[in-house]
C-alpha cells in the first residue's frame, strides 16, 4: 500500500519537474528572441489598425 502512494506520488512530482523545464524553456525562447516578436507584435497591430 505505502509504495504504490509513494510511486503516485513520484509521478505527480514529474509531472512538475517537466512543467517547470516546459516553463523554462518557453522563457529562454522568449528573451532569445524578444526583438523578433515585439516586432511581429508591433507590425500585426499596424496592419489590423490601418484596415478600420
Amino acid at each position: 500500500m505505502k509504495r504504490k502512494k509513494w510511486i503516485h506520488n513520484n509521478k505527480r512530482g514529474m509531472e512538475m519537474v517537466q512543467v517547470a523545464i516546459l516553463v523554462a524553456i518557453a522563457i529562454i525562447l522568449g528573451l532569445i528572441f524578444k526583438n523578433e516578436i515585439t516586432n511581429f507584435v508591433n507590425k500585426t497591430f499596424e496592419s489590423l489598425n490601418s484596415g478600420f
